[in-house]
């Protein structure tokens, strides 16, 4: 874990500026972290919350075998990692819209992280926005869906990525879900309103579990299954 009395300055590796703004990736002491637009997005010294998203939609499961499981967003990779740890996944598909984020996992920095989750014959990588893959009729469906977008529902650094959160994106994940499929939605603090938008999307069996961090209010998973 980080020393937050190090006072040693973060040294930008990379940086990038795209349709949906900039994007760098930089390290701090052993952390490598990517920033969005000037917002601190996520770092390399954890990853429980990104396990948790990951087992917590695999428990939520029924006993299906093999289920697919579609990841929304690469990050520094721990969820891509930590599903393709497990054997009991079948397709793993992530969802990127930054092409920096995928190059720093294919042949730069964050390459250590997820190169044998790459190298798995399960692992899928489409670059595309999130949100349109979602509506796309033909895209595949899946048995669980694993959303890490932002910072959660109730704080996003791309605008657009609100839609997501909304009524009609919420109907687009159920649409992208087999019956009786998951919806996980990490979230850096709790939503009541995301509990209830939820369950007026037609979600059942809504909660939340938490996941302490070393200061401030835990981090969360949002759990919903569509109706079977």
């Amino acid at each position: 874990m980080h020393d937050p009395y190090d006072t040693e300055q973060p040294v930008t590796l990379d940086r990038r500026t795209g349709p949906h703004g900039e994007v760098v990736l930089r390290r701090h002491g052993d952390l490598l972290q990517i920033i969005a637009n000037g917002t601190f997005l996520m770092d390399t010294s954890d990853g429980r919350s990104e396990r948790l998203l990951v087992d917590a939609a695999r428990d939520a499961l029924d006993d299906r075998p093999e289920p697919s499981v579609l990841i929304g967003g690469l990050g520094v990779g721990f969820s891509l990692a930590h599903a393709a740890a497990d054997p009991r996944w079948g397709r793993i598909t992530v969802v990127e819209r930054e092409a920096a984020i995928v190059d720093w996992h294919r042949t730069g920095p964050l390459a250590p992280y997820t190169a044998e989750a790459f190298a798995d014959p399960r692992t899928r990588i489409v670059e595309a926005d999130l949100v349109a893959h979602l509506h796309d009729r033909e895209a595949p469906a899946y048995d669980a869906l694993c959303l890490d977008i932002d910072n959660g529902p109730d704080w996003t650094v791309t605008a657009d990525n609100g839609s997501l959160y909304s009524p009609a994106g919420l109907a687009a994940c159920a649409g992208r879900l087999h019956p009786g499929g998951v919806l996980a939605v990490w979230s850096a603090q709790p939503s009541p309103d995301f509990e209830k938008a939820l369950r007026n999307a037609g979600f059942g069996a809504v909660r939340t579990e938490e996941v302490a961090v070393a200061r401030g209010v835990p981090d969360v998973v949002h759990l919903g299954i569509r109706a079977a």
